[in-house]
């Protein structure tokens, strides 16, 4: 078991906030290891020192001399026109046979291997490079939130990539299930310090909360021992009789000491609308066909939302789910058929077409005040700013200069400080840490409204569903099942595509060498 690198007295701050500090921790060859930390504690900006992208102000990175890295990086680095087996190619220096056998994993094949990779969606753009990835033979992955945006399919076929990588990974995602399914240990950054946990994101998460409690009641039992020692001092130390036991009892007093918990670091606190429960249905569609004037994305849709229900819409990237929630919204007018609301029905919208466009000159306050039902204090909507990562002069920024995520959150919070009895959903989850989700997923566990929403996380869409609508091949069907069935039935598609594919792949062409 080879040490691939070892952080040692990291210390690391931009401005007044300090990322790390005498931080340390070791990567084997053999971990797989999740890294979980609140957003803003540092994770990526750590992955850009292990990269040689940044410095540390302090300390040191010591690295094995055969460490070869593999990135998942952001950006695109396709050439225009480029195919994929062109790019693949021109990336790893493979032979092409190589390099479809590789790319067959992710079930890139025919138009989608052959064809320019500029034009394939974000997903498939995804798969292309994880292919690289895998091509340039790396002993540890760096992967950034890999399933940001990947749908259930691709999550699964990086699941089972990783699963048979024999090497070391380091994974950063706020996203519970992927991180049970791949990594066997967990790294947390908080406040500055990194701990090595030698367990799932699960067996952690359940830790830090019995190392909280324990730390409390432990706390609670300094501070009663205090308040005893200090009223028998009081009343001893003048009595010459006394005096003596008062002094010993003072040494006892100073040795007490109280465990410094993280208070600093509160747990979201979501709370979302009250509205009153209602029956019948919310949203009928009769005959309804979607889609742009120039490509129909599916038709004969014949479905109902019942109110209260929480319904999950599922389905590969570009079959349609962002198609259907923009036209039962309204920001997109159906092709044929109709998409109607119940009555009073009042729907709230968190969608990147909204979040987008929001009003520039207002601050964070003064928007979520607008935003907020009358008669809401102060303090709620501080709170709920603070769940959302709005902190202390966060609120007092204007919208004209925050970043898509912030914008993103900011109109979260917008729509759970309203009245609405119907909330459209899409990706809620994204650029919230793992914590923030988790109090999203009990919000609306509670909400006695009706959710109609999209995820790519399926802990939260496991927790959340209670009904599940496909969209598949031009169809938008309620599916027989619930969200673990659908989870499963796409889990055993795959398994069956990766037998199939074994067998193809099992030699390299008569007359190529075996790398």
């Amino acid at each position: 078991m080879a040490v691939l690198f070892q952080i040692k007295n990291a210390y690391k701050r931009y401005g007044d906030q300090i990322l790390l500090e005498n931080a340390e921790a070791t990567i084997t060859d053999d971990a797989k290891v999740g890294f979980v930390g609140r957003n803003g504690a540092g994770k990526s900006t750590l992955l850009r020192i292990l990269l040689g992208e940044e410095e540390l102000d302090r300390g040191e990175v010591v690295r094995h001399p055969r460490l070869r890295l593999g990135y998942l990086r952001q950006h695109d680095p396709f050439l225009p026109g480029e195919t994929a087996i062109d790019f693949l190619q021109r990336d790893s220096g493979q032979p092409e046979w190589k390099c479809g056998e590789v790319a067959g994993r992710f079930e890139l094949k025919g138009a989608y291997l052959e064809g320019p990779v500029g034009k394939l969606s974000g997903g498939w753009q995804t798969r292309v490079k994880l292919a690289a990835l895998l091509l340039h033979e790396p002993n540890l992955l760096l992967l950034d939130e890999p399933t940001n945006f990947l749908d259930l399919r691709t999550q699964i076929l990086l699941e089972h990539f990783l699963r048979d990588f024999d090497e070391a990974c380091l994974i950063v995602s706020h996203d519970r299930a992927f991180l049970t399914a791949t990594c066997e240990h967990t790294l947390d950054l908080s406040r500055g310090k990194l701990t090595m946990f030698p367990g799932k994101i699960d067996a952690f998460l359940e830790y830090q909360v019995q190392r909280r409690e324990h730390d409390e009641r432990t706390n609670a039992a300094v501070l009663s021992k205090r308040r005893q020692l200090e009223e028998f001092i009081a009343k001893n130390r003048a009595r010459a009789s006394t005096a003596t036991r008062a002094r010993s009892k003072s040494k006892q007093l100073e040795r007490l000491e109280t465990v410094d918990i993280e208070t600093d670091e509160p747990t979201a606190k979501i709370r979302a609308p009250r509205v009153e429960p209602r029956k019948g249905p919310a949203l009928r569609c009769r005959n309804l066909a979607i889609g742009y004037a120039e490509r129909q994305v599916a038709s004969g849709i014949d479905l109902e939302i019942d109110h209260g229900s929480r319904a999950a819409i599922v389905g590969d990237n570009g079959q349609g789910k962002t198609t259907f929630l923009r036209t039962i919204v309204e920001s997109l007018a159906p092709l044929t058929g109709e998409a109607r609301w119940g009555h009073a029905c009042e729907i709230g919208v968190y969608a990147q077409h909204v979040y987008t466009s929001l009003p520039d000159r207002k601050t964070v306050l003064e928007y979520l005040e607008d935003k907020a039902i009358t008669g809401t204090k102060n303090q709620q909507i501080l709170d709920l700013a603070g769940a959302l990562l709005f902190r202390g002069d966060a609120v007092k920024k204007r919208i004209s200069v925050l970043s898509g995520g912030e914008r993103a959150r900011l109109c979260l919070a917008g729509l759970l400080l309203g009245s609405y009895n119907i909330l459209v959903l899409d990706e809620p989850g994204n650029h919230l840490d793992v914590d923030t989700v988790e109090a999203l997923a009990e919000a609306l566990t509670a909400y006695q409204g009706t959710v109609v929403f999209t995820s790519h996380d399926r802990h939260f869409m496991s927790r959340v569903a209670t009904c599940i609508i496909e969209v598949r091949e031009g169809r938008v069907v309620n599916y027989r099942g619930d969200y673990n069935a659908y989870v499963y039935s796409v889990n055993k598609e795959i398994e069956e595509g990766e037998r199939q594919q074994e067998s193809g792949f099992s030699k390299p062409p008569p007359g190529r060498p075996k790398k």
